[in-house]
């Protein structure tokens, strides 16, 4: 599969047209993964095979490499999945078992399930194991507490902005968390608010237009499906401040499946989840934890892993599930 490039508009109401339906259907799978590498300037889709190889090894060439883990939701203890401290253990030794250590993993969101402090702590106590820094944010599971977020802004929170914005730079890539959580309603498209959205246009003075840049979030940036409130409603003032940047890729959890969009320089990533799966947008009557088989559970989690190839710093994805 090969997608060089879309463009999306906000669904409001009625059924979702045709080339929003192709796009769904395109960029969704369940499947071993696939690798993203620009070639020529242009977005390719390199397919993996089902024990994780590459029929073009030159897409996998780096010098930078670094996870993404999303959605474990420690201290869900429903029929979708009774133990995700198991598969969130799973998920950290794919991690340990990479050919190359990491130089950095993310977590975007949804540490637990309802920001409990015996949940934080679970879920600590496993992710100490992973074998690299991990950078977190926020999912809207992880500010249920009585202080909205208080539990896990002092676990996390240190040196941030706002409500937990920051940025840092690592192998010469800018990194930049948006916070687009806090004040959460479900079915409502999340904000980033005027102050975060200042603070990114002055975060990015600085940043040259050549500099590879990885936006990362919980709720994805662009508009999914508005129904499910699968968007972020200010998203597109962030969207349009990234436009000039020759290399951006924003990678997203909270839907707990794989979606891509490429929309000129700007690769928009959702991860799959390592607690348990979702409906693809609009087949069920609302999102939330989806039962599958027992033995196929597996199949539909996992990590992503971001390589920066040779050249001018584009950004390859691979997708693999915990299987």
């Amino acid at each position: 599969m090969n997608i060089r490039s879309a463009t999306h508009e906000k669904r409001t109401d009625g059924p979702l047209d045709p080339d929003r339906r192709n796009l769904l259907k395109c960029s969704a799978w369940a499947g071993a993964g696939v690798i993203w590498a620009l070639s020529g300037g242009i977005p390719r889709a390199f397919a993996l095979s089902d024990d994780g190889t590459l029929s073009d090894p030159k897409a996998l060439a780096s010098t930078f490499h670094f996870v993404q883990i999303s959605d474990s939701h420690i201290g869900f203890n429903k029929e979708a999945n009774p133990d995700p401290l198991k598969t969130l253990q799973v998920a950290i030794d794919k991690v340990i078992a990479l050919p190359k250590r990491p130089s950095l993993i993310l977590h975007t969101g949804d540490i637990t399930h309802l920001s409990k402090p015996e949940e934080f702590d679970a879920a600590a106590h496993l992710l100490k194991g992973l074998p690299s820094t991990v950078h977190y944010i926020p999912g809207e599971h992880d500010t249920l507490d009585e202080g909205g977020g208080k539990l896990y802004l002092e676990r996390y929170g240190k040196g941030t902005k706002g409500n937990g914005w920051y940025s840092f730079d690592d192998h010469g890539v800018h990194f930049i968390a948006l916070i687009n959580v806090f004040n959460f309603q479900a079915g409502h498209e999340a904000t980033l608010g005027a102050e975060q959205l200042a603070w990114l246009q002055d975060d990015l003075k600085a940043v040259s237009t050549s500099t590879p840049v990885v936006v990362f979030t919980h709720i994805p940036l662009w508009t999914i499906y508005q129904p499910w409130g699968w968007g972020t409603e200010d998203g597109d003032q962030a969207i349009a401040m990234l436009r000039k940047y020759g290399s951006v890729t924003v990678l997203n959890g909270h839907i707990h499946q794989v979606i891509q969009k490429i929309e000129g320089n700007i690769t928009f990533h959702t991860a799959r989840g390592t607690a348990y799966p979702q409906p693809a947008p609009g087949t069920a009557p609302a999102p939330g934890p989806m039962t599958v088989p027992a033995d196929q559970l597996r199949n539909y989690l996992g990590i992503t892993e971001v390589k920066a190839t040779q050249g001018d710093h584009p950004l390859a994805l691979i997708d693999s599930t915990l299987i």
